[in-house]
């Protein structure tokens, strides 16, 4: 079971570009995120998952026996939740936010490498993602 959240079922094991099916895996969660309606309990639910994300995280490490293993895309998952959280879910906006989301995953500017370094465990592979989540969602909110 573990596995199977920590790999968004199973999409990172995508021979390419795993984080990037983990994304598209996570747009359904946002999507539901969404229809909460109120940014209030939005919050609450999307700190819930991240925290839970950290878990899954680390022990999916442990029983991978790797250091931040390209398999577990959960951290993706929470990062374009927070990409997208409390935002119109339409297509400009999931677009352009799944776009700036994953460039900033991937070039990891300050201080989201910083964060990557630092960190260790369920913490260090899911914080950079959040903070490339938190840098993608205010690009959005002054993009749109």
């Amino acid at each position: 079971m573990i596995m199977l959240a920590a790999t968004g079922g199973y999409a990172g094991y995508a021979p390419v570009v795993p984080g990037t099916f983990g994304t598209v895996v996570g747009l359904l969660p946002a999507f539901l995120l969404s229809l909460v309606g109120s940014c209030s309990i939005s919050s609450v639910l999307l700190v819930l998952f991240v925290l839970l994300s950290i878990r899954i995280s680390d022990r999916a490490e442990q029983i991978l026996g790797t250091v931040d293993p390209g398999c577990i895309v959960i951290d993706e998952i929470a990062g374009i939740m927070v990409t997208l959280w409390c935002l119109p879910f339409n297509w400009p906006t999931v677009l352009a936010g799944f776009v700036f989301f994953r460039c900033l995953d991937m070039i990891k500017p300050f201080p989201i490498r910083y964060v990557e370094r630092r960190l260790s465990g369920g913490l260090g592979i899911v914080a950079d993602d959040v903070v490339a989540g938190v840098a993608a969602h205010i690009v959005l909110r002054i993009v749109f």
